[in-house]
């Protein structure tokens, strides 16, 4: 039984091919078409305003340098709130409860931030590996130190949002199978561990929202660094 739960996590495959590709370009086909009119639906209306206003508060902290980041950071955002949502609907695969699929998202795009902090300002990029008057006995210590934080910082973008939508998934299983078994037992303790699981069901969506926004917030800050 323990084993189960976390079927839900294995991808899902078709005559012995992966279907978790399937499971990444399907999202894209929801999304409306922009138009050129004036007036579009209110589905293109609440997302454009949605995307106008994360747009602003991300760039925000950033200067013009950054401002080319808009477009990618924005998409992303859509992407992966897209993937979380769509993974709380019942016999659905989340690929991003994949630690690959979240290291294939962070790695490239803060490799590209350090790069290009490399590349416009070097002194200034090496400059975080050390701090103004940091004593010489601990010079070598400290840009070991800061080394390592920098290269960990990819992998604490993938285990962040590969562990919250895990830990998500495995509670609301959980404590579903709670309910369905409590309920010819005990009827009034399932009526009470359904509500749980509503108000968790509830909670899986805000977190599915806010970490698509933390894992590109954070991208932004590293992003803010290097230009």
């Amino acid at each position: 039984m323990t084993l189960s739960f976390f079927d839900q996590f294995l991808s899902p495959t078709a005559f012995g091919i992966p279907l978790i590709a399937l499971a990444l370009l399907l999202p894209w086909t929801l999304f409306p078409t922009p138009t050129n009119r004036w007036t579009n639906n209110r589905l293109l209306t609440l997302q454009s305003q949605f995307i106008n206003r994360f747009t602003q508060q991300l760039l925000l902290p950033l200067n013009m340098g950054g401002h080319k980041w808009a477009l990618m950071f924005a998409s992303l955002m859509v992407f992966l709130i897209t993937i979380n949502m769509l993974g709380l609907l019942p016999y659905t695969f989340t690929p991003t409860t994949q630690l690959s699929v979240n290291m294939a998202l962070a790695v490239p795009l803060w490799l590209a931030t350090v790069i290009i902090g490399m590349r416009n300002n070097p002194t200034a990029a090496l400059g975080h590996l050390l701090l103004e008057g940091t004593p010489n006995a601990l010079i070598p210590v400290l840009i070991i130190i800061e080394t390592v934080s920098l290269f960990i910082r990819p992998l604490a973008l993938g285990v962040r949002l590969t562990a919250n939508l895990t830990a998500g998934h495995l509670l609301i299983q959980l404590i579903a199978t709670a309910a369905f078994v409590l309920l010819p037992l005990m009827p009034t303790v399932a009526i009470l561990t359904s509500t749980l699981l509503f108000l968790l069901t509830l909670l899986e969506v805000a977190v599915a929202m806010i970490q698509a926004y933390v894992f590109v917030l954070l991208l932004s800050l590293y992003l803010q660094e290097n230009v």
